[in-house]
């Protein structure tokens, strides 16, 4: 079979030409884009992470395609509905990084309210010792509000509670018994955000949680608060952000996820060719505001970024196409 590898880096290529020998595998660094498409026409296999947006455009363009394998736990880049349509399995990596993105998480909490990142630019930019502007808070004895309490859900709150907070959580999917073990509260969303010092996202992006956290509710969270992204941009609406942001609703915000962070990546291509819708290049304005203002961390989707984690992922990804092959697939998501 042939096999297509993209967003692609080079120490993977070594491991995939042993574990899958015989078979002939493409490797690039690029996304997969209407662009470079018609280059790779043939392939049967496509494994991409999750800058390749792939849409109905990329699967007609793909004939011999049977497979998506997808180097990530989310799947909205790709079309599902369209592939199982047309007979495409897609599988995913269902479990990579729990422990990987609950400590980034913890991370930017903890940079976010004691102002670590702060202090640090201040030695190398000003070379200043001076205190005035860098006093934090403590996390312990604050209340930590988790929108999603799957496995990196409640990796955060297993780590949270050794700091000694608080947990309030929200989900459609209550585990009580983990919920009793930990000394967690489910309430409702509205609860959550009106009780929260801190607020940390860790649901899916879907058509239920796009925009979660949006105008409409934006105004309930209390006041002086923190909110902190690792899981997808698009569950919380850029605007009413910023709004917050400004009016003082939210005291900071750390991001490790953009609403559009894939136009961000290549937002100069596609304003010269002009493909951007009103909203999108709105959304871009936007985002850019937010990495100006003083009181947001935004770092570039890297939560999921350690060695131990990126292993996983190939492994998984190996796994899920000699599954596939094997005409016992797994991890299918469709």
């Amino acid at each position: 079979m042939r096999i297509g590898f993209f967003e692609a880096e080079g120490w993977e290529k070594e491991i995939l030409e042993k574990e899958l020998n015989g078979h002939e595998l493409i490797f690039t660094t690029d996304w997969i884009t209407k662009e470079n498409v018609g280059n790779f026409k043939d392939i049967d296999i496509l494994s991409v992470f999750i800058c390749s947006e792939i849409n109905k455009e990329i699967i007609d363009s793909l004939p011999n395609l049977k497979f998506i394998t997808t180097r990530s736990t989310g799947f909205d880049h790709i079309d599902i509905n369209y592939c199982k349509e047309k007979g495409i399995l897609v599988s995913n990596v269902p479990e990579y990084g729990t422990k990987t993105v609950a400590e980034w998480t913890i991370g930017l909490m903890l940079n976010l309210m004691r102002k670590i990142y702060y202090a640090i630019d201040q030695i190398k930019e000003a070379e200043s010792f001076d205190l005035s502007n860098l006093r934090g808070e403590e996390l312990n004895g604050k209340t930590l509000g988790v929108i999603g309490t799957g496995k990196i859900g409640k990796e955060v709150i297993k780590l949270a509670k050794a700091f000694g907070m608080n947990i309030l959580a929200y989900d459609i999917y209550k585990d009580e018994n983990f919920a009793k073990e930990y000394e967690v509260r489910y309430v409702t969303l509205e609860e959550l955000l009106q009780n929260s010092d801190v607020i940390t996202i860790h649901t899916t992006l879907n058509p239920t949680t796009f925009h979660l956290i949006n105008k409409n509710n934006i105004n309930l969270i209390k006041r002086g608060a923190y909110l902190i992204n690792t899981a997808r941009g698009g569950i919380i609406e850029t605007e009413a952000l910023i709004y917050a942001l400004k009016e003082g609703i939210l005291k900071g915000a750390a991001l490790d996820v953009l609403e559009e962070e894939t136009e961000i990546k290549e937002e100069l291509e596609l304003l010269v060719r002009q493909e951007l819708k009103t909203e999108e290049i709105k959304t871009l304005w936007q985002n850019h505001i937010l990495m100006k203002m003083s009181n947001v961390l935004i770092t570039p989707h890297n939560a999921f970024n350690s060695e131990e984690a990126i292993k996983r992922i190939l492994k998984t990804t190996i796994e899920n196409i000699k599954g596939f092959m094997e005409g016992k697939p797994i991890n299918l998501v469709n």
